[in-house]
């Protein structure tokens, strides 16, 4: 399965090509670790490699993932590349989209490949990439269960039919009703939600809930049910 990239996406990702560059005219005077990363020692000073600035990036994208934006990550970052903030973290967004995307799908590295193939990188960016990928799908997709929403459970089902068979306007007449107590559960808290229905609605809604499992079994669901994991 290949990863579709929208145009804003590949404009943003397209930030990382220029590290090679950026990182080529400062070796030797500039250190690796903006504002959160390791950095070095006092009187000494790390060269500014291409691999090292990517893989800077991948931690700063997992660390968004993780915490959210930190303005002064791109700061620093922008300084050490001569670059404007906003490139930065548009950047970071951008390789952040790509590694969260991949991994909700757990794609193959020949699937990643292709995906990249088309942003027009250099075989030596295109490998690092990968490597990204394949060093923090694991994590990604941890902090993604995280994040995910805590959503209430199924416990427990009452239900109770009731039918009117007269009133004070109308002495003869047949009016059912379904009357239903539904007990969740979330977070070990539990919750009850008493519901009241027709039983034409009440069918409407079995059948619905029917159509959606069936739904569930096709191609496009199992891709769907997938990216949200």
């Amino acid at each position: 399965m290949l990863l579709e990239l929208s145009e804003e996406h590949k404009e943003h990702l397209a930030f990382l090509p220029q590290v090679d560059s950026a990182g080529q005219g400062a070796r030797g005077r500039c250190s690796v670790g903006w504002g959160g990363g390791p950095k070095a020692a006092p009187g000494t000073q790390e060269p500014l490699t291409f691999i090292a600035v990517v893989a800077e990036f991948g931690r700063i994208a997992v660390e968004f993932l993780r915490r959210g934006a930190n303005p002064k990550i791109y700061e620093g970052a922008a300084r050490k590349l001569n670059v404007s903030s906003d490139t930065v973290q548009h950047g970071v967004e951008g390789l952040t989209y790509l590694l969260t995307e991949s991994s909700k799908l757990m794609i193959s590295e020949l699937d990643f490949q292709d995906s990249v193939f088309v942003l027009g990188f250099s075989e030596e960016l295109n490998k690092l990439l990968l490597q990204l990928y394949l060093d923090n799908r694991k994590e990604i997709r941890t902090i993604l269960s995280e994040l995910a929403p805590s959503l209430p459970s199924y416990h427990n089902l009452e239900w109770r039919l009731d039918v009117q068979l007269a009133s004070r306007s109308l002495r003869q007449q047949i009016k059912p009703a379904v009357t239903i107590k539904l007990h969740l559960s979330q977070n070990g808290d539990h919750n009850t939600k008493v519901l009241q229905t027709d039983p034409a609605t009440l069918l409407h809604l079995v059948q619905q809930l029917e159509q959606a499992l069936e739904e569930m079994k096709t191609n496009h669901c199992r891709r769907v049910v997938r990216n949200i994991k």
